[in-house]
């Protein structure tokens, strides 16, 4: 059979003969729990690629829906509640930004967008909506599968469905870690300021956590950036410009979130050419 003329397809043609063979495929990654639901959604608008990335996580153990559009993508989530969901952002009507938001206004889901724009404003504007990860196309399936398994291996919060009863009070097990009003359970996935509860991504939720252990020790903002992606104790320790650019993105919307000034911190301050550390 001839490879598709087209020369980006071309690209994702030559690269299937790097999927796994399913017999070869690993098991759970570390961190998901085997109990735990292994639903993907692959929302692509171009069906060779959807069927790609479909084959990609379903060799990786993962029950797979897909979607052409960021409309029936959404529908799929709110549907499958997916532990995993891949977003084209070159999609007619809704793009995958807008799509991101949405998603991320009822789910928790890993967020993985793919483009082939590759310049740094996209992969920021896609961290901004939601995204955990931003991936360019086109992509070996290895590192795809890479990427998601150092996300798996990362807590993750699971968001109450639609129809779930609020709970009555605040969960009071786990270890709360606190810092001038401002209090974190790792256990729960909770965080107050000041009694009130803040809604932060998973990103900016693992950033803080990890602000809030080293205390007033500073925080590079390589360390974090590796902290993000599982890699904090690999032998590799690079972290391009584009990972430190993306932390200071987080830093941005969490500061927000938490109503802080950058200039008059109450919790994070930055140690200007370093990172960031905790306030006195």
């Amino acid at each position: 059979m001839s490879a598709p003329a087209h020369p980006f397809r071309t690209a994702f043609w030559d690269i299937m003969t790097d999927v796994q063979d399913p017999s070869s495929a690993t098991a759970d990654p570390g961190g998901a729990s085997v109990e735990e639901s292994r639903v993907a959604v692959v929302i692509e608008d171009e069906e060779d690629i959807r069927s790609l990335l479909s084959t990609v996580l379903a060799q990786a153990g993962f029950d797979v829906h897909g979607a052409a559009n960021g409309a029936d993508g959404v529908d799929l989530v709110r549907e499958h509640r997916p532990l995993v969901t891949t977003l084209d952002v070159n999609m007619p009507g809704m793009d995958g930004f807008e799509t991101a938001k949405r998603i991320r206004a009822i789910s928790s889901t890993y967020i993985v967008m793919l483009s082939a724009r590759t310049e740094e404003i996209d992969a920021l504007q896609g961290l901004e909506a939601g995204a955990d990860d931003y991936v360019a196309k086109p992509f070996r399936p290895r590192e795809l599968r890479a990427r998601i398994d150092a996300m798996l291996r990362r807590p993750r919060h699971v968001a109450p469905s639609d129809d779930a009863e609020p709970a009555a009070s605040a969960p009071s097990d786990g270890v709360w870690l606190e810092h001038h009003g401002l209090r974190l359970n790792a256990e729960t996935h909770l965080v107050t300021v000041d009694g009130e509860d803040v809604e932060l991504t998973r990103s900016e939720f693992d950033i803080l956590a990890d602000l809030l252990v080293a205390g007033r020790r500073v925080r590079a903002k390589s360390d974090l950036a590796l902290m993000l992606r599982g890699d904090q104790y690999a032998v590799s320790d690079f972290v391009s410009d584009s990972d430190a650019r993306a932390i200071e993105v987080h830093m941005a919307n969490l500061r927000r979130k938490l109503g802080e000034s950058p200039s008059q911190p109450r919790w994070i301050e930055t140690v200007r050419g370093v990172g960031y550390r905790l306030t006195a």
